[in-house]
């Protein structure tokens, strides 16, 4: 069993590389990469120059954004050169740059808040202590405290995932909050994860909610082509996973998958396995060693 997909403190996960090597050694996973998003810190962590924690083999990766048709997505970078990708994430995701961000984007949320007419304790959010942490979860879950705020939000409720998808990434939606103006284009990702010696996976395409996920695909692809997909991820279910699996196939595109584990902000999923029916298998690792 492999997971090629999880993150630690050095993005928006909870979580330590030590710690996240244990739970990975306790599932006796195979092959494991740590994605954190827009950087590749993580292996700079001491845990990895001393290891003797997790037996299986580590798989050097980084979950980038990329703005595609003013959408924002993320691609998975496998078998990288760590210090290529850091430097270049320096254009996009320095300290002084995140920082700015998360105050932009702060505001702007409260913003759109507003404009819907939500109710909210502004003193009771909790601001981030790394540059690294989105500020929209803890907004939204001040927002759904407030029952009042239920009706207005409609399907919005179900899920942070979905808001966030639906709403705050969505250009046809008013809960827009453009975060593509920071965000590199497509083909630039791909293009510096091919210069680190990677191959590059479209992150979980289901996750996206686009009314044509694989019109969505194939217009990606005409722009830069890609290596895979991931298609095992807890977005999809088991019918979403086979469609995928027969699109990678049928184009010539290797196949990833991983658990996308956060530790607390994504208290349903588990390392390995997701939602509990991940488990998924280390024969599609046929593109690692070519």
């Amino acid at each position: 069993m492999i997971d090629l997909h999880m993150h630690t403190i050095y993005s928006d996960g909870d979580k330590t590389v030590e710690e996240v090597l244990k739970m990975c050694e306790n599932k006796k996973l195979e092959y494991i990469s740590i994605t954190d998003h827009d950087t590749c810190k993580q292996y700079d962590d001491e845990t990895f120059k001393n290891n003797n924690i997790f037996n299986g083999k580590i798989i050097i990766g980084s979950e980038l954004h990329a703005v595609f048709q003013k959408k924002n997505i993320e691609i998975l970078a496998y078998n990288i050169n760590p210090n290529i990708i850091n430097e270049w994430c320096q254009k996009y995701y320095s300290e002084e740059k995140l920082r700015k961000q998360q105050d932009i984007c702060r505001q702007r949320l409260f913003d759109i808040c507003n404009k819907h007419g939500l109710v909210y304790d502004e003193s009771k959010i909790r601001k981030p202590k790394k540059v690294s942490e989105y500020v929209e979860r803890p907004i939204y879950e001040e927002v759904m405290k407030h029952k009042e705020n239920h009706k207005i939000l409609g399907e919005f409720t179900e899920s942070f995932g979905i808001f966030f998808r639906k709403g705050l990434a969505n250009p046809e939606s008013s809960y827009f909050m453009n975060h593509i103006e920071f965000r590199p284009p497509y083909k630039e990702v791909i293009d510096i994860i091919h210069k680190a010696g990677g191959k590059a996976f479209l992150a979980h395409p289901f996750e996206y909610k686009f009314k044509d996920t694989i019109e969505f695909i194939n217009d990606l692809r005409k722009e830069k082509e890609l290596d895979g997909i991931e298609c095992f991820h807890p977005s999809a279910n088991q019918e979403q996973r086979k469609i995928l699996v027969e699109y990678a196939k049928n184009n010539n595109l290797y196949i990833s998958g991983g658990s996308d584990y956060h530790g607390s902000p994504k208290p349903n999923i588990e390392i390995g396995v997701g939602r509990g029916d991940l488990n998924i298998p280390k024969e599609i690792l046929n593109w690692l060693y070519e």
